[in-house]
């Protein structure tokens, strides 16, 4: 399974006829520039291309009156003069002869996205279309919008696929409310639909849309509007957005477990509120060595890190391969390993690397690191003996760094310190899960406890770890799994998913060899390019494990724009 990329050409016809300085920036170079930069890219030939079709007059009922669908199909025959005066009579809109063909397209590929994902012949996909949809409602078109592709699409999924439950994330700087008014109106029962507004701008003043695409105040868990402003690089983070998200996760918390439990009123910005003692932190360590990490990343971090990916392939290379190790068809069992000479002169500093076993582990290790380095495979897995794990470990960090990786984010879980002469110069954050108590050592080097619940390490994941890697911006990333680590496999594989993103996907795990199997087949399926099984129920995070990551927060929040940017709230 891959990933399907739905277009039509012919969505590119429909355009302004007449002078409207309010609709002149829907045009079909929104959709042929999108088009473009995909094959600049070199994406556009990875993906499963899919022609849109046209969606019927019956899908389009699906969520539109008869009535409507009928006036879109006249305006086929409508001359210029005509389809003004009928734009006239709707917000921010205009028709074309072409429009109904084109939207029909639009839905049509919304509706070939969600059966060729939900059939299995791919595992998602991107459909490029025009006129958009979310402003559309039941009987009226709006905001450059004629018929809602996206509730169509999801319409269709619970009638044709059974579905009960979507989840519609709309990211544009106006309310999609035609996407609210029509699930929230719909009398069927026995189906959901959550809706999440994130606006992606970066200031607080919009382009209008004569105030009318504003949502309705609802008390349903299931419609929930969340203005959010994404602060430009290098500017302070927008109040009024996250105040926004105070208001909204206020209003939603009676409904939602992982949403409870938590401080839903304003934050003190000070970060002695959150020491787990209730006194005051101290600041983050000092010093010469301390002063010169806390000046060099401002220039460092500021600075995009573009790591051009190879295709994906992820390669496993164990010591001692298990006969029930199931890996995907295309994932890579390395056979080979460095050196031997050069892998004795970095096991060389390590007593635990000296007996053979480690060091045949070691050399398999450097082998696939330097092919993830020379861009010839993604991501890989790589075990170790588990009394050598921390050495290995310390190899990997220090080969990567010495090999290319201007900046690397070592993730580790479990009985795995970092390196006490490990430089402190900004090319390597370093986040221990599991240790000993929540403690920010440095602005690079973090510690916190394992949590003991689902909802917990959501929260870890979400409100600290992403953020700090996304802020550090790395080009290599290590999961490591030591000692003690503690996690089950869908736990791992879902920390692995979420890294992907970094790094152009180059995540690199390293495993005990005496891990399962299965957890070993889970990693690299997700590194692979899957998505990661369920973490079973939801449970909310324990006031111990919430107390812990605000503590955190608190200190590195100076330090971190990330951090700044996101809410003083964790999910």
């Amino acid at each position: 399974m891959g990933t399907a990329l739905v277009y039509h050409e012919d969505m590119t016809a429909t355009r302004l006829l007449w002078d409207d300085p309010e609709c002149e920036i829907e045009r079909p170079e929104r959709l042929t520039a999108a088009l473009d930069r995909l094959r600049q890219r070199g994406l556009e030939q990875r993906c499963l291309r899919l022609s849109a079709r046209e969606a019927s007059e019956e899908e389009l009922g699906l969520v539109h009156s008869p009535e409507y669908v009928s006036l879109v199909r006249e305006t086929q025959v409508l001359g210029k003069e005509e389809l003004q005066a009928l734009s006239g009579q709707f917000d921010a809109i205009y028709f074309h002869p072409s429009t109904f063909h084109c939207a029909r397209l639009a839905a049509g590929a919304g509706l070939q996205l969600v059966d060729a994902v939900l059939t299995g012949a791919v595992q998602n996909g991107l459909a490029l279309v025009r006129p958009p949809g979310h402003h559309s409602q039941r009987a009226a078109a709006n905001g450059f919008c004629v018929f809602n592709n996206v509730a169509i699409a999801a319409a269709h999924a619970k009638q044709k696929h059974g579905l009960h439950r979507i989840l519609v994330v709309d990211w544009d700087v106006h309310h999609g409310q035609g996407i609210q008014y029509l699930f929230e109106d719909d009398p069927r029962s026995g189906w959901e639909t959550l809706t999440t507004w994130l606006p992606s701008c970066t200031c607080c003043s919009h382009w209008p849309l004569r105030g009318k695409c504003r949502p309705r105040q609802s008390a349903s868990p299931t419609s929930h509007s969340c203005c959010r402003c994404w602060p430009a690089a290098g500017s302070a983070p927008c109040w009024s957005a996250l105040e926004s998200i105070r208001s909204a996760r206020a209003a939603q918390a009676p409904h939602w477990k992982s949403l409870q439990l938590q401080d839903v009123t304003a934050v003190p910005m000070s970060p002695s509120s959150h020491s787990p003692e209730g006194r005051p932190p101290p600041l983050l360590p000092g010093g010469p060595v301390c002063k010169a990490a806390a000046s060099a990343p401002s220039s460092l971090l500021d600075q995009p890190c573009l790591c051009p990916a190879p295709s994906v392939r992820t390669a496993v290379a164990l010591t001692a391969p298990d006969i029930t190790l199931v890996l995907p068809p295309d994932v890579i069992q390395q056979e080979g390993s460095a050196l031997r000479e050069e892998t004795e002169a970095w096991a060389r500093p390590h007593e635990s690397l000296a007996r053979e076993e480690a060091l045949t582990a070691l050399g398999k290790l450097l082998y696939l690191l330097d092919g993830m380095l020379d861009g010839q495979v993604n991501s890989g897995i790589a075990a170790t003996p588990a009394s050598a794990a921390a050495a290995t470990l310390d190899v990997a960090v220090r080969r990567g760094l010495s090999h290319g990786a201007q900046r690397l984010l070592c993730v580790a879980l479990g009985q795995l310190d970092r390196p006490p002469d490990l430089a402190h110069d900004g090319r390597s954050l370093w986040l221990n899960i599991r240790g000993k108590e929540a403690a920010a050592l440095s602005m690079f080097h973090v510690s916190t406890p394992l949590p003991v619940m689902t909802g917990g390490f959501l929260s870890c994941i979400l409100g600290l770890v992403l953020p700090l890697a996304y802020g550090f911006q790395p080009d290599l990333v290590l999961v490591a799994l030591g000692p003690g680590h503690g996690l089950q496999g869908p736990h791992a594989a879902l920390l692995a998913a979420m890294l992907r993103g970094l790094a152009g996907g180059r995540v690199l795990a390293l495993l005990e060899e005496d891990s399962t199997p299965q957890l070993a087949g889970i990693l690299a399926r997700v590194l692979n390019g899957e998505a990661p099984p369920s973490l079973g129920p939801s449970s909310v995070a324990s006031p111990e494990d919430v107390q812990a990551l605000m503590y955190l927060r608190g200190q590195l929040e100076p330090q971190w724009k990330m951090l700044q940017c996101h809410p003083h709230l964790v999910a």
